[in-house]
C-alpha cells in the first residue's frame, strides 16, 4: 500500500510538470503609428492568439480581447500623439483572458487582422483606426484644380483612344461658339512617396540606418524645393511614420489628381560593395536587368511586412490591376516616366555615381497607375558604408532633393500640361507671328478657325483639343490650309 500510494504520487507530479510550464500567450510590445485618415496599433505577440474588437459608446472606447493571454508591455511609454487614442489600459478578463481599451477623441471605423512571422517581426496583431472621411493627405488639392486636371485626363484618355483606332465619340459639330474662359494657371501636382515607413523598415545599413527614415527625410526636402517653385505643388503620400500599402499611395496620388509621382528609396544588396544612384520606370512586360527584377520583387514584398497581402480587402485593388491592363494612356504615361526619368538620372549623376547609365525598367506595383507618369529613384546603396553615411548626411539628402527636382522641372517647363501656370508662361514667351495665335477673351474656335480659313475640326487636331474648351492666353497652331 505505502509503495502505491508513492507511484500515485509520482504520477501526479510528473502530470504538474508540464503544466507549471505553460504559460498564457504575452503581448511583448505595442507599437503605434500615427496617419492622417489613420492609426494602427500593433501587438508583438510571443504566440499566436485569438482576438475579438468591438466599439462601446458613451464614453467612445475600442475593446480588444485577447485569448489566453497576458500584458508584458509598458502601455504608459506608448506616445499616442496625432492618434484618435487618448488612453490605453489593460486588465484581467475571465481568469486567464486580456482586455485592452482604447478611450477615444473620435469616431473610428475598427478592422484587425494577424500576421504571420516575417523576417523582420514574430507573431502580431494588427488594429487599424480608419477615421470616416478624413483625408489621407493633410492639404489635399483645391476641388476646382482637381476639376480641370480630371479634364485634362479625359481629353488624354480621349485622344489615346481616337489614336488607336478605338471607339470613337459622335463627330462633333463644325461650329465651336464656346467663349474662351480665364485661363486657370493651375499648379503642377507632384506626388513624393517615401517609401516603407511604420512597421516596415525598408531595407537597412551596416550601422543600423533604417531605409524608411532617410527616404522620408529626403522627400520631405523634395517637397520643400517642389513648393518653393512657382507653378508646382506637392502632395506627401506620408509625412511622418507610419505604413501605406503600395497600392494605396498610386490610388492617393491618382485621387489627388497628381501630374506626377516619385517613390524615394536606398537601395540595398546582400554584398556592401554595390554603390550609386539608379532610377526606375514601370516595365509592363518584364524587367530590364537582373538587378531590376530582383529589386522589384524585393519592393513588392513590402505589403507582406505592412500587413497587406493579398489575403486582405484592399479597396483600390481591382480598380487599380483592371486600369494597368486596360487603360488606353498607358503607353504615353510610360514614354513620359521614361523622359523626366532620363532628366532625373541625369541630375544625379552629377553629384553621386550612377549604378546604372540608364533608366531601368520593372514591374514595381508602387508604379502602376495609367494616368501618372511615375518613377521609382534609389537614391543610393544603404548597404554600402559610405553610401548609408552620405544618406544620413542632411547636406547630401539637400542635394539629392535638388536634383530630382531639377529634373522633374526641366521636363514639365519644356512640357506643360495645357492649364497650368507653365504653359500660360510658355505660351505669353510665344509670338502671335506665323502660323500661331494667341487666344483673346471672347474668341472662340468657330471664329478663329473662320478667321484663318481652316476647318473647326483641322485645328482641333492639330491642337490636340477634345471638346470645345479654350483658354484666354492659350497658343495655337494653325495648320496650314
Amino acid at each position: 500500500m505505502k509503495f502505491g500510494a508513492v507511484r500515485r504520487l509520482l504520477a501526479m507530479s510528473l502530470l504538474l510538470i508540464p503544466l507549471a510550464g505553460v504559460q498564457a500567450g504575452e503581448v511583448e510590445n505595442l507599437r503605434l503609428w500615427a496617419a492622417p485618415d489613420h492609426a494602427r496599433l500593433v501587438f508583438d505577440l510571443a504566440s499566436p492568439t485569438q482576438a475579438q474588437v468591438f466599439p462601446l459608446e458613451n464614453p467612445r472606447r475600442l475593446v480588444i480581447d485577447l485569448d489566453d493571454s497576458r500584458m508584458g508591455a509598458d502601455l504608459e511609454g506608448l506616445d499616442l500623439t496625432g492618434s484618435a487614442i487618448s488612453r490605453i489600459r489593460s486588465g484581467v478578463r475571465e481568469g486567464s483572458d486580456l482586455r485592452v481599451v482604447l478611450d477615444l477623441e473620435r469616431e473610428v471605423a475598427p478592422r484587425h487582422f494577424v500576421l504571420a512571422p516575417n523576417d523582420q517581426y514574430g507573431h502580431r496583431l494588427v488594429v487599424d483606426l480608419e477615421y470616416p472621411g478624413a483625408s489621407a493627405v493633410e492639404d489635399p488639392i483645391d476641388p476646382i484644380e482637381a476639376m480641370i486636371r480630371e479634364q485634362e485626363i479625359a481629353a488624354k484618355r480621349a485622344q489615346a483612344q481616337a489614336d488607336l483606332g478605338g471607339a470613337a465619340a459622335a463627330p462633333e459639330p463644325e461650329t465651336a461658339v464656346q467663349r474662351a474662359q480665364p485661363h486657370p494657371k493651375r499648379d503642377i501636382i507632384i506626388a513624393v512617396d517615401a517609401g516603407h515607413g511604420g512597421e516596415d523598415p525598408g531595407a537597412s545599413g551596416p550601422s543600423g540606418t533604417n531605409e524608411k527614415d532617410v527616404v522620408l527625410q529626403i522627400a520631405k526636402r523634395l517637397q520643400q524645393q517642389v513648393d518653393a517653385a512657382k507653378g508646382f505643388r506637392a502632395v506627401m503620400i506620408r509625412d511622418s511614420d507610419y505604413y501605406v500599402g503600395l497600392r494605396q499611395r498610386t490610388q492617393i496620388a491618382r485621387e489627388q489628381k497628381a501630374d506626377f509621382f516619385v517613390s524615394i528609396h536606398a537601395d540595398a544588396f546582400n554584398s556592401p560593395r554595390p554603390s550609386g544612384s539608379s532610377v526606375y520606370a514601370l516595365s509592363q512586360r518584364g524587367a530590364t536587368s537582373e538587378t531590376a527584377q530582383w529589386l522589384a520583387e524585393t519592393e513588392n514584398q513590402a505589403d507582406l511586412i505592412g500587413g497587406v497581402d493579398g489575403n486582405l480587402s484592399l479597396k483600390d485593388k481591382d480598380e487599380v490591376l483592371r486600369g494597368v491592363l486596360l487603360d488606353l494612356t498607358m503607353t504615353a504615361t510610360l514614354n513620359d516616366s521614361l523622359s523626366i526619368g532620363g532628366q532625373v538620372l541625369d541630375r544625379l549623376g552629377r553629384i553621386n555615381r550612377l549604378h546604372k547609365p540608364r533608366v531601368e525598367q520593372a514591374g514595381f506595383v508602387v508604379l502602376k497607375s495609367p494616368d501618372i507618369p511615375s518613377l521609382l529613384v534609389e537614391t543610393g546603396f544603404i548597404s554600402n558604408p559610405g553610401e548609408e553615411r552620405r544618406l544620413r548626411d542632411p547636406g547630401h539628402q539637400e542635394k539629392m532633393a535638388r536634383a530630382i527636382f531639377a529634373g522633374l522641372e526641366e521636363h514639365f517647363r519644356i512640357n506643360p500640361p495645357p492649364a497650368s501656370l507653365l504653359a500660360w508662361q510658355r505660351d505669353n514667351r510665344r509670338s502671335t507671328a506665323g502660323n500661331e495665335y494667341r487666344i483673346r477673351p471672347g474668341d472662340t474656335l468657330s471664329e478663329i478657325a473662320t478667321r484663318h480659313n481652316v476647318p473647326v475640326r483641322r485645328l482641333k487636331q492639330a491642337n490636340e483639343i477634345n471638346g470645345d474648351v479654350i483658354r484666354v492666353g492659350q497658343v495655337l497652331r494653325i495648320p496650314r490650309s
